[in-house]
Order: structure tokens, then C-alpha cells, then sequence
């Protein structure tokens, strides 16, 4: 039986390994740099979860088998959210053999949920290929913009 939650505390240790592996898949990093993430991912959600980071899991006897993460922020309101809240998702990730079974359409449902009960004014993410159409499915809409992304990396 799948059971459907807001990950808390106790959960640290398995959202590590959730998005070493997300970051594994998606952007290749190697086994020698996974003990830094894993020290650097624990601080960070010794100090983030339950405030600005909520995150929704899917668990199953054997542990999580899928997560989806919101960070929340208030900025200055414009148009986009008058209210000055945001949220912006990251790190939907199912293990590989779970895929296609609903739990990313499930996490990613009871997030807009909680979304929704933070009175955000908007969401946004990045989508994946793979993830453009369950994000579809759900509302979310391809954003086209006179501004060009760009950034500056800091940390060489």
C-alpha cells in the first residue's frame, strides 16, 4: 500500500538519498562528490523543511518511492502574484521502477494542495521532457517571456 504525505524531520534522511539520486539522473554527478551533497543536503533540511520547504512523498514498506519539493518565498508583489508569495517546485522524482504508476501525478496534486493552502500567488518549475505533460495535465502552462534567462556562477 502507497501511502501519500507531507515528509517531516524524521524524513531527512531518505529525502537525501531521493534527491542524490534525482541529481544522479539528471545531472550526472559523481560518487565522489555524493558525501558533500549528502552533509550540505542535511543541513539544508535541518533548516528548511516545515519553513520554506515543504515537501510531499509517496512511501511504501520499503521507504520512499517518490517525493516532490516546493521552496516558497515572498517577494516583492507585480502582476504575476499580488500577494508577493511564490513557489517554485523542484526535484519530482520516482524511482525508476515505480514510474508510470500515478505517484508523480499524486505528489505533484497534494503540493498544489498545499500551494494552495499557503496562499501562494503562483508555482513555477522547469520541466523535464519527461514531466512536460503530467506538469500539462495539471495546469501548469509554457511561460514565453521578452527576458532572456541568464545567470552568473558564483561558486567556480
Amino acid at each position: 500500500m502507497v501511502v501519500y504525505e507531507k515528509a517531516d524531520i524524521r524524513d531527512i534522511s531518505e529525502l537525501i538519498e531521493m534527491r542524490i539520486a534525482y541529481l544522479q539522473e539528471d545531472m550526472g554527478i559523481s560518487e565522489k562528490d555524493i558525501p558533500s551533497f549528502r552533509k550540505a543536503l542535511n543541513t539544508y533540511y535541518e533548516n528548511h523543511l516545515d519553513h520554506d520547504l515543504t515537501v510531499i512523498c509517496a512511501k511504501e514498506d520499503e521507504g520512499m518511492i517518490s517525493c516532490a519539493f516546493l521552496v516558497s518565498e515572498t517577494k516583492p508583489p507585480n502582476p504575476r502574484f499580488p500577494n508577493g508569495k511564490a513557489g517554485t517546485v523542484f526535484n519530482v522524482y520516482t524511482k525508476p521502477e515505480h514510474r508510470h504508476h500515478g505517484h508523480g501525478h499524486k505528489v505533484m496534486t497534494m503540493l498544489i494542495r498545499e500551494a494552495e493552502d499557503m496562499q501562494l500567488s503562483q508555482i513555477e518549475l522547469k520541466a523535464t521532457e519527461d514531466g512536460y505533460h503530467l506538469y500539462e495535465k495539471l495546469g501548469f502552462q509554457k511561460e514565453s517571456s521578452s527576458y532572456t534567462s541568464m545567470r552568473l556562477s558564483l561558486n567556480k
